[in-house]
């Protein structure tokens, strides 16, 4: 019975062994399911694979350059290849799955490098972590190949504010990046320019930072603003300068007109002129014209296009243009200068809808308004042309060689008159007989100085009969005197005293007139030459 249990233990105490995993089997799962994780997420952030070609891969390299929009990266340079033109390199990049919409039709791709420029410094930051591709989102349809840009844009990313279009005949220095300012606050930036459609003009794109793009309506008006503006006109001399920058790189100046309201904005890609001065800037535009042709006779030198024309002083138009012609059956030269008069600028009284501009001014050449030349600065030389009314000036009837313009009648300038004059009376000089003139005056000359050294003995001589009757009227005066004393000794009332008494007063008064003769002739010694002056003696 004893054995039998001990069997029954025996086999009941049988262990059961369970198949298991070691622990050290564990580690190489976990590094398993990590790098599949990390597998699947990298292609989960694999987007497309897209090429961009470039002019040169200077500063690119495989597997570090990095492409970034807004700081952030969304790339990376995986292959470099020279294209089959031989001209152009070929980048391939891999983007982030997350860049996708970003790959459009008009996206731009442009290498960034330090730059160095008068509008400042950028790219710095590459100077350590070396060149990237940057990206702009175009609008278009998806797109994986691109050519990149050899310049970098001027609006890097989205920026509040409108562009528009200015339309110009001289470039000169203008640049994209060129700034625009307004009242000296710099307020945006030139970003390209072309010709236009009919090749007679260059447009120029723009683009106002808001919130001063709201300044910009219907009568904004945009200058190039040089810096230093000199010009030279027919009221002389005028300087204005403009910020510095501007006189290094040039700049584009404008400004908001009183007569638009706030709320009159024009919209983006509105198209303005853009004048090549402030002063042509601020000039009025008038659409109602009057065109005349004027002859001069003389000389026009200093008389230029867009030199005024005023009536009375205040400018009411200006020259369009001035031509030489010459009448090859008359040989006659003429100067037609063409004018453009501007009646909007003279404020009507009365006015009358039936009486046209055109009639008005008729009436006025009816009653002597004329056209003449006029020096507007000394300084400069340049000339204008002013309108005045002179009645005596007639109309001349001359040949019309403009049959498009009405002649406007002219007069001569009051210098014209002048140099007439002058020269009048220089031809009326050169017909006198100069040469007989000369001789006939050496002759008389020579008898003057005859007749001056006759006269000078003469006045010699008188001076010798002056000091003559001087001695004389003295001798007379001790005789009158000793003609007293004796006189003295007689008695009064006799026969002797009466008779030597008379004979005394005789002998004074012909003293007395010898005296006055030779105080004249001392005040008028010239009397003994060519006698008393009866004037002169009354």
């Amino acid at each position: 019975m004893n054995n039998s249990s001990e069997e029954v233990d025996a086999t009941d105490i049988t262990l059961s062994k369970k198949p298991g995993l070691p622990l050290v089997w564990f580690l190489p799962i976990i590094a398993l399911l990590v790098s599949a994780w990390l597998i699947y997420k990298s292609a989960a952030e694999k987007g497309e694979i897209i090429t961009v070609n470039f002019p040169t891969a200077e500063g690119l390299e495989v597997d570090k350059t990095k492409i970034r929009y807004l700081d952030v990266e969304i790339g990376k340079v995986t292959a470099i290849s020279i294209n089959d033109d031989l001209k152009t390199i070929q980048v391939s990049a891999q983007m982030n799955s997350n860049a996708t919409e970003y790959l459009k039709d008009g996206t731009s791709f442009w290498v960034v490098k330090p730059q160095v420029g008068l509008g400042g410094v950028s790219g710095l930051g590459t100077l350590l972590s070396g060149a990237y591709i940057e990206l702009r989102p175009g609008n278009g349809k998806q797109q994986f190949h691109f050519t990149g840009l050899t310049i970098p844009p001027i609006m890097k990313s989205q920026v509040d504010g409108r562009r528009f279009i200015l339309e110009t005949n001289n470039l000169g220095s203008m640049r994209p990046g060129t700034p625009i300012n307004f009242h000296g606050i710099p307020v945006g930036e030139v970003l390209s320019h072309k010709l236009s459609d009919e090749a007679n003009a260059i447009r120029l794109s723009i683009f106002i930072n808001a919130p001063y793009d709201q300044f910009v309506r219907k009568n904004t008006r945009f200058w190039i603003d040089s810096g230093v503006d000199l010009s030279a006109s027919a009221d002389g001399f005028k300087i204005r300068t403009g910020p510095l920058v501007s006189l290094l790189s040039g700049g584009i100046a404008f400004r908001a007109s009183g007569k638009d309201k706030l709320t009159e904005v024009e919209p983006e890609h509105s198209l303005f002129q853009l004048y090549d001065t402030y002063d042509e800037s601020t000039q009025m535009t008038y659409t109602n014209t009057l065109k005349y042709v004027m002859h001069f006779n003389g000389s026009v030198r200093g008389l230029t296009v867009g030199a005024p024309v005023q009536l009375r002083g205040i400018p009411i138009g200006r020259v369009i243009d001035i031509s030489l012609e010459l009448d090859k059956k008359t040989a006659e030269i003429h100067v037609p200068v063409i004018v453009e008069l501007e009646p909007d600028r003279i404020e009507s009284i009365n006015d009358d809808n039936k009486v046209s501009d055109k009639d008005v001014m008729a009436q006025l050449i009816n009653k002597g308004l004329r056209a003449q030349l006029q020096t507007g600065s000394l300084v400069t030389g340049q000339l204008l042309i002013d309108l005045d009314f002179h009645p005596e000036s007639k109309i001349l009837a001359s040949n019309d060689h403009h049959s498009d313009y009405p002649e406007f009648p002219t007069t001569a300038s009051s210098f014209e008159e002048f140099t007439h004059s002058a020269q009048t009376i220089m031809d009326k000089i050169a017909k006198l007989p100069l040469d007989k003139l000369t001789v006939e005056m050496n002759k008389t000359l020579v008898s003057l100085q005859d007749t001056s050294k006759a006269a000078t003995g003469m006045l010699i001589s008188a001076n010798g009969t002056l000091v003559t009757a001087k001695e004389t009227l003295g001798n007379a005066s001790g005789t009158i005197k000793s003609a007293q004393g004796v006189l003295g000794n007689l008695e009064p009332g006799s026969t002797g005293y009466y008779e030597f008494h008379k004979m005394l007063q005789e002998f004074t008064q012909a003293a007395r007139s010898m005296k006055q003769l030779t105080d004249y002739l001392e005040q008028h010694p010239e009397s003994l030459i060519r006698g008393k002056d009866e004037d002169k003696d009354d």
